[in-house]
């Protein structure tokens, strides 16, 4: 959702993983162990939570402080805001879609709108669904188009109550109206430029194509298809209570969730960690939806292509992996999926800063590192 996101997801994923520092334990709870302590020895981080699916097994791991020096560590009913690691629902609701023949990835986006945008195009070319999956549409990151000068100073200690100003009248009208605004420049299909904006407009898609809201199809396709029953995109003020406070950048001072966005597929999803555990051992399933949305739609580099929202890597010890950061002003996290070892991993924690997203992937190493040895030993 963040400035942070859009660089992390280029540069991190095109990263191979960095070796841990000693010989990893051969062992999945000691290694989370491992990477939860090692995550929280960075400045400002004092909570973590993991969760694994290896090879079928589950594990889910909480470490630390929700909220330094108050002994309230996280626990299975800690609701978190996962971030950008939304857009991989939205990804898997329009692979679904496109299996079921009800849309097809080279599909106009303005087949699917509510009036006529002619702005929507560059070069003759319209904007296609498969654009905006793979963020080669050259959409604007954000809308309202004002958050992209708010988050060019993410850790500005203001940057939250800007975004809660700029979103506290925004919704779906509102984008709309702005979205006629919008200009397009150079050829679509090819460049990665990171957008928000073409995530929310593929959530209106969905909901044009289903005759429902984007809220109600994904509550029922996650709870069909992975028994997800604890994620939402809007709490409820019982369930308020069990979200996770959070930090933005070196603020010691609570901060506010992330506001709504107008259809909430962005970024807005909070679940659990035996939820996220669920949706990791989906994404290793062989789930045809999954398949499709695992598609290589976009190669960029030999080692980096995208998906439906997924970012898929290559690297010797990983072999090709799908991963998404999410970042949101109080909250960060990063979702890995390993084929190659039947290997899923989530990883939070509930601070947001430049350098959290690349402390939490130097202390995934303790992860990979000792299923590689696993795999090795057999």
């Amino acid at each position: 959702m963040t400035k942070l996101t859009a660089m992390a997801a280029m540069t991190l994923v095109l990263a191979a993983c960095r070796p841990a520092a000693t010989t990893p334990s051969h062992d999945i709870p000691a290694a989370m162990s491992q990477t939860a302590t090692t995550l929280l020895q960075s400045k400002f981080l004092h909570s973590a939570s993991i969760a694994v699916v290896y090879r079928g097994k589950e594990f889910v791991l909480h470490q630390g402080e929700l909220e330094a020096g108050k002994a309230n560590p996280p626990n299975d009913a800690t609701l978190y805001e996962i971030g950008s690691v939304s857009k991989t629902f939205a990804g898997l609701l329009l692979a679904a879609a496109v299996l079921d023949r009800k849309a097809a990835l080279d599909d106009p986006i303005q087949k699917y709108l509510p009036a006529a945008y002619p702005n929507l195009q560059s070069e003759g070319q319209p904007i296609r669904l498969r654009h905006l999956i793979t963020h080669t549409s050259n959409m604007p990151g954000m809308m309202p188009l004002q958050v992209n000068t708010v988050l060019k100073d993410f850790t500005a200690h203001t940057t939250p109550a800007q975004l809660n100003a700029a979103y506290a009248t925004y919704g779906q009208p509102q984008f709309w109206q702005e979205l006629h605004t919008v200009s397009i420049h150079g050829p679509l299909g090819k460049d990665y430029a990171y957008s928000s904006a073409g995530t929310e407009l593929i959530a209106h898609t969905l909901e044009k194509i289903y005759g429902m809201s984007y809220e109600a199809l994904l509550t029922r396709f996650i709870a069909r298809e992975a028994g997800m029953r604890d994620t939402w995109l809007r709490l409820s003020a019982k369930d308020a209570s069990r979200l996770a406070p959070g930090y933005h950048s070196d603020n010691p001072v609570i901060t506010t969730p992330m506001p709504q966005l107008p259809w909430g597929a962005a970024g807005n999803l909070k679940s659990t960690m035996p939820d996220m555990a669920k949706y990791l051992r989906l994404q290793l399933s062989a789930n045809q939806a999954v398949v499709e949305s695992h598609k290589p739609l976009v190669r960029f580099k030999d080692d980096f292509s995208i998906g439906y929202f997924w970012n898929i890597g290559s690297n010797r010890q990983l072999g090709t992996h799908y991963v998404h950061h999410g970042g949101v002003p109080r909250a960060q996290s990063y979702a890995y999926i390993v084929p190659k070892y039947q290997l899923g991993v989530f990883i939070i924690t509930n601070q947001s800063g430049d350098d959290t997203a690349g402390a939490m992937e130097s202390s995934l190493a303790h992860i990979f590192d000792t299923v590689e040895a696993l795999e090795t030993a057999q």
